[in-house]
C-alpha cells in the first residue's frame, strides 16, 4: 500500500473511499489503481474497527489525506455494521463509495477461470452465490457515488474510468460520454441515457457502412439530419442543469450513454459530437468511451 501522508491540508479535506462491489468484479485491481493515485487503501479490515480507523486518520497530523476501506461480503461482520458502515460515509461531505458489479456471465466466467469457489455459494451453485450476494448489495449499490461495470473492462479501461472520478485531474466536474450498441445491452452505470436510433443509419449506406462514427464521412451524414442540432443543444442544456444539481448535491462526475443499435455509426458520431461541446464548459474534464466499437 502506498501511504499519501498529510501534505499540511486541514483534516476537514481529507477523502474518504468506501469500496465494495460483487466479488470477481474488479475490486482488487481498483485498489491498485487507486494506490497508484494516492489513496492508502485498507482491505478486509473488520468492520467493527473502521470507525476506529476513521476517527484516528482524521486526527492525526500524518495519515494519509485519502483513505479508501474495501468493505464487501467477505468483511468480518458486515451484515452487522454495514448500517453503521453506511451511516459513517453518509455524514461526511467528503467521503464517497465506489461499488464495482459484472453481468453474471463475466462473473461465472472470471471465477471459473480461477477455479475458485463464491465466498457465498455454500454448497449451491456457482450463479447461487452471486445471486444471493447481489441481494445482499442491493441497497449498498443504491447508495453509491459511482457505479462501474467492468463486464467489458480492461485493466486500461478500469483505469481510465477510475481516474475521472478519483484521480484528482484538478477540475471541477467529470463527464463521461459513452457510445453503446442497445443490442449488446445498456450499460448499468450511466447517469443519463440518449437514444440515437431516431437518427437515419449510416449502416444502410453501402459506402459508408464499414466506417465508424469517428470518420468524418459518416460524421458528416448522422450530423447533417435536420434534427440533430436542435437536439444536442438541448442535450447539452439537460447536462448542464444536471451537473448543477450534482454539484449541489456533493457529486463531481456524470456518466452519459449514447447509443445507436450497434454502437458503430450514429452513438459514436453524436458521442463525439456532444464531448466536444461539452468541453467548452470550462473547468470539466470530458472523456470520451466507444464501449462497443469493434464488436461488429
Amino acid at each position: 500500500m502506498n501511504d499519501s501522508a498529510g501534505d499540511g491540508r486541514g483534516v476537514q479535506e481529507r477523502e474518504l473511499l468506501l469500496i465494495s462491489g460483487m466479488s470477481g468484479a474488479g475490486k482488487g485491481t481498483a485498489s491498485k489503481v487507486l494506490e497508484e493515485f494516492g489513496w492508502y487503501v485498507v482491505d478486509n479490515l473488520p468492520l467493527a474497527f473502521v470507525a476506529e480507523l476513521v476517527a484516528r486518520v482524521e486526527i492525526s497530523d500524518d495519515g494519509p489525506h485519502r483513505l479508501a476501506i474495501v468493505a464487501d461480503t467477505r468483511s468480518l461482520g458486515f451484515d452487522e455494521h454495514l448500517g453503521e458502515l453506511l451511516e459513517l460515509f453518509g455524514g461526511r461531505p467528503q467521503a464517497r463509495i465506489l461499488f464495482l458489479e459484472a453481468s453474471d456471465e463475466a462473473l461465472v466466467s472470471r471465477f471459473n477461470n480461477v477455479r475458485r469457489s463464491h465466498p457465498l455459494q455454500s454448497g449451491g451453485g456457482l450463479i447461487d452465490g452471486i445471486t444471493r450476494e447481489r441481494r445482499i448489495l442491493e441497497g449498498l449499490r443504491g447508495r453509491a457515488d459511482v457505479v462501474v461495470d467492468t463486464t467489458a473492462l480492461s485493466v486500461h479501461d478500469l483505469r481510465h474510468r477510475l481516474e475521472t472520478p478519483f484521480g484528482d485531474l484538478g477540475f471541477d466536474f467529470h463527464l463521461t460520454v459513452e457510445s453503446f450498441g442497445f443490442k449488446y445491452g445498456v450499460p448499468v452505470d450511466v447517469d443519463m441515457l440518449l437514444d440515437m436510433r431516431f437518427l437515419p443509419n449510416p449502416h444502410w449506406i453501402p459506402e459508408l457502412q464499414p466506417h465508424t462514427g469517428r470518420d468524418k464521412s459518416v460524421q458528416d451524414y448522422v450530423l447533417a439530419d435536420e434534427t440533430i442540432e436542435e437536439y444536442l443543444r438541448a442535450a447539452v442544456t439537460m447536462i448542464r442543469l444536471a451537473m448543477t444539481g450534482y454539484r449541489r448535491e456533493g457529486k463531481r462526475y456524470m456518466t452519459i450513454a449514447v447509443g445507436c443499435t450497434g454502437g458503430k455509426h450514429r452513438s459514436v458520431a453524436i458521442s463525439e459530437s456532444l464531448a466536444h461541446r461539452l468541453s467548452g464548459l470550462g473547468a470539466v474534464d470530458v472523456h470520451v468511451r466507444h464501449r462497443d466499437l469493434g464488436r461488429e
